[in-house]
């Protein structure tokens, strides 16, 4: 017969289970929290309820060990044996970064079989209205961030259901705030774009302002011409006409270069960690192709090899590449900060000139690149299937919804056809 302690506000329930090879007895416990909802007398009931129900367990030997185990102790194992194994080392990091920062302060105490959904909707309400304080200034999280903590615990708790540890997860049963859907993502339009090609080979000019003067003199300065580095061009031309993303440029070696057959071929990305830039493989499978690209991008390629192998040579035993495209001035991987710096400083710098000044162009990041590319290729009638095997989507609903913008231009282009296509044929019936 199971025995019942009260302890503060909450009764321990203790069952005796035998004894173990050493003749030691073995204790099961669980605690059984009153609902301040009921009366004393339906929690009493409850709790007897609780209690022969927790003996039978004990007895059939379905204790689940989530009825002893905190949420803390249970995520330490969870991150030893299922996340550092089936995860990225990016995800991982973002996964302890949440875990650390938001989840474990709300939900580490709990038993996971205590562990309901009504908890994990009060973290989420919580996290929405009060959001947090970087530097002396007050942040929301958004509805994507909340979404990312909904998708840890819920992978945390269906990973314990599948080892036994509970019956079920309770995060299937909440619904995280709604992500509210784009209406456009950022990227150059088709003008924009030709204007961007047009100012890589365009020079540009630079003033050099020596140090301030202590008689408050006007100090030294000089102008010179430079033109975009040849790599950098190099990687603004795979950005637009492959559509890669920033890691998997940063990540290209020369042997995934065919220059004959003017192919990119997809086989690695690279991703910052605590540890330094690393390079993993795609996120899915979608993400390893082989893609086409323009003779107008392999152009640029074939000169900024030849230029890499002459810089090389000059550099002797400077030179530490692993055969990299796009490098550190010794060779090294190039750092994956550089692509998205060095895209905006091109912007700012046509933005300077006197064309730019009287019509600038939106200062967009890397990624805008591989939006750009979308857009065009849906805009000039490529299905939307081939834009997905391109982009590396896993789902074709991705591609759909990422790019319902260019979609619907088309759709409505496809309207227009129809009702010329008619008013065609009823003029002819007239």
């Amino acid at each position: 017969m199971a025995s019942i302690k009260k302890r503060g506000n909450s009764y321990r329930v203790i069952v005796s289970n035998g004894r173990d090879a050493q003749g030691k007895q073995i204790i099961e416990t669980t605690t059984f929290v009153p609902d301040p909802k009921r009366t004393e007398r339906q929690n009493q009931k409850a709790l007897q309820e609780f209690a022969i129900d927790f003996e039978r367990k004990v007895k059939s030997g379905n204790v689940l060990s989530g009825e002893k185990m905190t949420y803390s102790e249970y995520i330490e194992k969870w991150m030893k044996d299922y996340a550092q194994v089936q995860m990225k080392p990016t995800s991982v990091e973002r996964c302890e970064t949440s875990l650390n920062n938001q989840i474990l302060p709300a939900l580490g105490h709990l038993k996971v079989a205590n562990i309901k959904p009504l908890h994990i909707q009060d973290l989420y309400t919580n996290l929405q209205n009060e959001g947090y304080i970087r530097e002396g200034k007050h942040y929301s999280y958004s509805a994507n961030t909340i979404k990312r903590i909904h998708q840890i615990i819920s992978s945390s708790l269906s990973t314990a259901v599948l080892w036994g540890i509970i019956d079920s997860n309770p995060a299937s049963r909440v619904r995280p705030p709604r992500v509210e859907k784009q209406d456009d993502v950022k990227h150059f339009t088709p003008e924009q774009m030709d204007i961007f090609l047009e100012f890589l080979d365009k020079p540009y000019m630079v003033t050099y302002r020596g140090r301030a003067k202590k008689d408050g003199s006007p100090s030294n300065e000089h102008s010179e011409f430079h033109t975009v580095p040849l790599q950098h061009k190099a990687l603004f031309y795979l950005a637009i006409y492959g559509g890669f993303r920033r890691g998997e440029l940063i990540a290209l070696t020369w042997d995934d270069i065919d220059f004959d057959k003017h192919t990119v071929r997809i086989t690695k990305t690279a991703a910052r960690t605590k540890e330094g830039t690393i390079t993993e493989t795609p996120k899915s499978f979608a993400g390893y192709r082989t893609i086409s690209v323009s003779a107008e991008a392999f152009a640029v390629l074939q000169e900024h090899k030849i230029e890499q192998q002459r810089h090389q040579s000059s550099v002797g035993s400077y030179w530490q590449g692993g055969n990299y495209v796009f490098t550190q001035n010794n060779g090294r991987q190039m750092d994956i900060g550089t692509p998205n710096k060095v895209f905006q400083k091109t912007i700012r710098r046509y933005n300077e000139t006197p064309d730019g000044m009287i019509e600038p162009l939106p200062v967009i990041t890397l990624h805008g690149l591989r939006h750009t590319s979308a857009t065009i290729l849906i805009a000039e009638g490529v299905d939307p299937k081939t834009v997905q095997n391109r982009l590396g989507h896993s789902e074709i609903s991705t591609t759909m919804d990422i790019y319902s913008h260019a979609l619907k231009k088309q759709d409505e282009a496809a309207a227009d056809a129809i009702a010329r296509g008619l008013k065609g044929k009823h003029s002819a019936a007239s």
